[in-house]
C-alpha cells in the first residue's frame, strides 16, 4: 500500500509484490505550501513591525520610544497585567479548590456559573459597570473589570489539573501529619504549576490586547494609545513604535512562561489509586466559602446581566430599532460564518502536517500560527492597513482584509480541534483508498473530510463565536458602511447611549452562551472521564 497521503497529493498505484516502508515523515508538496502560506500570513504583523522599526532607524526609535509618555504607558500596562494575573490566580485556584476538593453542595452548578462569565465580552462587562458606577474610571476599576472578565482562564485549567491529581499523595501527606494548608502548598500547588502558568499567560496576553473595556474606562495602556495615535495620525511612526513595544511585551511574556514552566514534570508512571479523592469538610468555613463563591458569581455574572436588563427596561435612550438590530445581526452572522469557513480551511493543512508529517518543519509552521495569534488585534489591524495601502490598495477597507485579520487572530482555535481530529483518524483508510486507485481529490472528499468533520465543525464553531464579539480589528478594518454587533454597541456606548447599546450587547451574550455551556460541559466530561478511568466506573450522569 502507498503511504498515507494528505490533501493535494497524487495517487500512487500499488505495485504487486513490492512493499514500501516509510523512511521519514511524508510532506505532500501542496499541503506543505499551503501551510507555509498560512504561517507567512500569521507572521505578517511581526514582519511589519520589524520592517517599520528598521526604516525608522535607531535614532528614530530612540526618539519615539524613550520618552515620558511611553514610560507612563509601560507603568499603567505593567501594573494592570501584574495585578490582574495575581488576582485571577488567587480567584481561579481558590474557586477550583472549592469546586473540586471541598464538600460543598451543588458543585456542578458552581462549575457552570464560574465558567459563564466567558459569555460576557470584557467590553460589555466594562459597559455594565461604568454605566452603573461612572466613577469607576480608575486603576482599581480597570483591575476589577478585567479580573472579573478573565479569571475563568485560570479556573478552567486548574480545575482540570485538580481532577487529575492522585489523591494517594495527599492522603500520604496528611498521614505524615501535614495540615490542610501544608498539603496544598507542598503537594497540590507544585502539580498545578503548569496549569496555573498557562492560565496566567492567557490572562496576561488578553489584558495586553484589551482595548474596548479599557478605553471605556479611560484607563490608558499601550493598546488604547496605539488606537488614539492611529486615529490622530493615520498610522504614523508613533503608533508603530508603540506597537513594537507592545509586541516586545508579548514576546517577553511568552518567554517568561516557558522559563517558569521549566522541564520538570509530575506525571505518574502508574494508574494511581483506583478511587476519587475524598472531599474536604470545611466545618465552620463552609458558610464563608459559599458566600465567597456567591459573591464572585454575583460580581462577574449578575452585575453585567442585571445592568443589561436594567438598561433594556429603563434606559432613556432605548429606542429599539428592530430592523437595524436584525440587519446588524445578519451582517455579524454572515461575516462570522465566512470567517469560520475560511479560517478552518486554512487550519486544515497545518493540522494535517502536525500529525501526519511530524518534524521540525511541521512544528515550526504550527507554532508560527500560535505566535501570530498572540499579537494584539490592534497591531494586526495596523499591519494589514499598511500592507493594503502600500502593496494592494485596491483591497483596502474590503472584506478580504478583515477576514485575514480574523484568520490571524483565531487560527489556533481552529487548528487545535482539527489536529485532534487528525490524531483520531487512522491513516489506514486513506492507504486502502489509494491502493484501490482512488485519486487524491476523491480521497479528500470521500475519506479525509468525513473523518475530520467533527474537528472541522468544532474549530469553525469556536472561530464563529470569537468573530461575533471581536471589536478592535473590526473597528479599524471593516468596510465603510459595515456595522457588526460589536461596532454598533461600541458606537452607542461611546456616545453614552447606554439604553441603545444594551440590545446589541444582549444579542452578543446570547450568541456566546452556547459555546460557554459546551465549554463547561466538555470540561466536566473530561474531568469525569479521568475519574471513571481511575475508579473503573462510567461517567457520572
Amino acid at each position: 500500500m502507498s503511504p498515507a497521503a494528505g490533501p493535494g497529493t497524487t495517487a500512487r498505484p500499488a505495485v504487486p509484490g513490492r512493499f514500501r516502508t516509510r523512511t521519514g515523515p511524508r510532506r505532500p508538496p501542496v499541503t506543505l505550501l499551503l501551510a507555509a502560506a498560512v504561517a507567512l500570513l500569521a507572521l505578517l504583523p511581526l514582519a511589519y513591525v520589524l520592517a517599520a522599526m528598521v526604516d525608522v532607524g535607531w535614532s528614530g526609535v530612540r526618539e519615539l520610544v524613550f520618552r515620558p509618555r511611553v514610560g507612563e504607558l509601560l507603568w499603567n500596562t505593567g501594573r494592570l497585567v501584574g495585578g490582574t494575573v495575581a488576582l485571577c490566580a488567587v480567584l481561579g485556584v481558590g474557586a477550583a479548590w472549592l469546586v473540586e476538593r471541598a464538600a460543598l453542595p451543588g458543585r456542578r452548578v458552581w462549575h457552570v456559573l464560574l465558567v459563564a462569565p466567558l459569555a460576557v465580552p470584557a467590553f460589555v462587562n466594562s459597559y455594565a459597570w461604568i454605566s452603573l458606577l461612572p466613577g469607576l474610571d480608575t486603576y482599581g476599576g480597570a483591575l476589577l473589570v478585567v479580573t472579573l472578565s478573565y479569571f475563568p482562564f485560570v479556573y478552567l485549567p486548574v480545575v482540570a489539573a485538580f481532577r487529575g491529581l492522585d489523591p494517594a499523595l495527599e492522603d500520604t501527606a496528611r498521614g505524615l501529619g501535614l495540615s490542610g494548608w501544608a498539603v496544598f502548598r507542598r503537594v497540590q500547588l507544585p502539580q498545578l504549576r503548569v496549569a496555573l502558568l498557562g492560565g496566567g499567560l492567557l490572562v496576561a496576553l488578553h489584558v495586553l490586547a484589551e482595548f474596548g473595556a479599557l478605553q471605556m474606562l479611560r484607563y490608558p495602556t499601550f493598546t488604547t494609545a496605539i488606537y488614539d495615535q492611529y486615529r490622530a495620525t493615520f498610522n504614523g511612526p508613533g503608533a508603530t513604535a508603540l506597537a513594537a513595544v507592545l509586541l516586545l511585551l508579548c514576546l517577553l511574556l511568552l518567554l517568561a512562561e516557558l522559563r517558569l514552566r521549566g522541564r520538570r514534570g509530575y506525571a505518574r508512571t502508574g494508574s494511581g489509586v483506583a478511587r476519587a479523592g475524598r472531599p474536604v469538610r470545611l466545618g465552620a468555613g463552609g458558610a464563608p466559602a459559599l458566600l465567597a463563591l456567591a459573591g464572585l458569581v454575583a460580581l462577574s455574572l449578575a452585575v453585567p446581566l442585571g445592568s443589561l436588563a436594567l438598561w433594556m427596561v429603563r434606559g432613556s435612550s432605548t429606542t429599539l430599532d428592530r430592523s437595524a438590530l436584525l440587519e446588524t445581526t445578519g451582517t455579524t452572522l454572515g461575516l462570522a460564518a465566512v470567517a469560520a469557513a475560511v479560517t478552518t480551511a486554512m487550519a486544515l493543512p497545518t493540522g494535517w502536517l502536525a500529525v501526519r508529517a511530524r518534524g521540525r518543519m511541521a512544528t515550526l509552521l504550527e507554532r508560527s500560527t500560535y505566535l501570530g495569534s498572540s499579537v494584539p488585534a490592534i497591531v494586526i489591524a495596523l499591519a494589514l492597513v499598511t500592507v493594503a495601502i502600500e502593496v494592494t490598495p485596491w483591497i483596502y477597507q474590503t472584506v478580504p482584509v478583515l477576514l485575514a485579520a480574523y484568520a490571524i487572530l483565531f487560527l489556533p482555535r481552529a487548528i487545535v480541534p482539527v489536529r485532534a481530529a487528525v490524531e483520531q483518524a487512522p491513516p489506514l483508510y486513506d492507504d486502502v483508498a489509494a491502493s484501490l486507485g482512488s485519486s487524491a481529490l476523491d480521497r479528500v472528499r470521500r475519506v479525509t473530510l468525513p473523518l475530520l468533520a467533527p474537528g472541522l465543525g468544532a474549530g469553525a464553531a469556536l472561530v464563529f463565536l470569537a468573530v461575533v464579539t471581536e471589536l478592535t480589528a473590526t473597528l479599524l478594518l471593516a468596510p465603510t458602511g459595515t456595522t457588526t454587533l460589536a461596532t454598533a454597541f461600541w458606537s452607542a456606548s461611546s456616545a453614552l447611549e447606554y439604553g441603545a447599546a444594551a440590545p446589541y450587547a444582549v444579542v452578543m451574550v446570547l450568541l456566546s452562551a452556547p459555546a460557554t455551556v459546551l465549554l463547561s460541559r466538555d470540561a466536566r466530561r473530561g474531568l469525569d472521564a479521568v475519574t471513571a478511568r481511575r475508579t473503573g466506573r462510567g461517567p457520572l450522569p
